[in-house]
């Protein structure tokens, strides 16, 4: 029997602290994010998705070069962004990287597009935030007329036209490339992912899950409408997994607080409590922390009230030791995965 869920990973290569506490060097992180992905293969899990950042809490800028050395040392784990901020990028040299992950990794590559939370690669790269919709509306537009293969035309506002040029390197006959719009929650999300027929990934960060449950009901009614077929629903979320439910709360606490009180900082948010992580980490909040039985059981809850066939859990948030984020992933594979798909059937 198929099963009736995905379970996959994501991380921004969150800069870690050694068993001392000292932050270890990016370069360092980076061979751990490699080690991880093993791990991930290993245990059998479906997915893992790299985020880029281009700051100096998150070690990844460059997610599909991370990815093809991940490629290299597994077998069956699917290797994707989480996300691709193709705002700032170029969708041209996107599809061929990803292009080219795919053909190193034998057809195991996604791509989840998206506008990102984060905003620092707009000045970086040399585009104005005052262009933020348009940017987006338009190298979108073009990535999909990607997506078909073959000769490619297209014309726009932001770059010359295209005239029948072809990419490369190009898929393998038969192959296109699986590529998902990551939504924060808005309607105007939802509808495009739909207007593009492309699969949607819900970035669930803060808030109730159950506040995401309309978003997929109004994808799926837009999709119908259209006469298009089904896609698939993915959500993404943060969380932790150790041996007790303390163990794990108390793991992740203080790394939680760091990082919600930066960018706190950064946006003008309160600051964070210990009331607030508590709510999140209940039943019926964003973050999914605790034993294995109590992780599972809040996926398949959720998954099942918004009807998702993929659910990816970030892993790391802050500087969490290596040791510690393994062990979370070993415990995700082994006990959460298969309780979440036993509790779904």
């Amino acid at each position: 029997m198929e099963d009736a869920i995905e379970l996959g990973l994501d991380t921004f290569g969150d800069v870690a602290a050694d068993d001392d506490g000292r932050l270890l060097p990016a370069a360092q992180v980076l061979r751990h994010v490699v080690e991880q992905g093993e791990l991930a293969d290993q245990v059998g899990l479906a997915f893992l998705g790299l985020g880029e950042h281009h700051r100096d809490d998150f070690a990844i800028s460059a997610p599909e070069v991370v990815l093809a050395a991940i490629a290299a040392r597994t077998t069956h784990l699917h290797l994707g962004s989480a996300v691709t901020v193709l705002s700032s990028d170029d969708p041209i040299r996107v599809y061929e990287r990803f292009s080219t992950l795919d053909a190193i990794s034998e057809g195991r590559a996604e791509v989840i597009l998206g506008r990102g939370s984060f905003v620092e690669s707009f000045a970086l790269f040399g585009y104005d935030l005052d262009d933020y919709e348009v940017l987006f509306t338009e190298k979108l537009d073009l990535f999909a007329a990607l997506l078909d293969g073959g000769a490619v035309s297209w014309s726009g506002s932001i770059r010359p036209p295209l005239d029948g040029v072809v990419m490369h390197p190009e898929l393998a006959a038969g192959r296109r490339l699986r590529t998902w719009i990551g939504v924060g929650g808005t309607p105007a999300s939802v509808a495009r992912a739909a207007a593009y027929r492309m699969p949607m990934m819900l970035a669930i960060i803060g808030g109730s899950p159950a506040d995401f449950v309309p978003y997929a009901r109004a994808y799926r009614q837009a999709l119908e409408q259209s006469g298009a077929a089904e896609l698939p629903v993915g959500m993404h979320s943060p969380g932790h997994v150790a041996e007790t439910d303390e163990q794990a709360r108390e793991e992740l606490y203080p790394h939680w607080h760091a990082q919600r009180t930066r960018i706190g900082q950064e946006r003008g948010w309160p600051p964070p409590s210990r009331i607030e992580f508590d709510r999140a980490a209940g039943p019926h909040g964003a973050l999914y922390v605790g034993a294995p039985e109590t992780v599972a059981a809040k996926i398949a809850a959720n998954a099942t009230a918004i009807g998702v066939s993929r659910f990816d859990l970030k892993y790391a948030n802050g500087a969490m030791t290596h040791s510690r984020l393994m062990r979370s992933i070993e415990l995700y594979g082994t006990r959460v995965a298969p309780l979440v798909r036993d509790m779904m059937h």
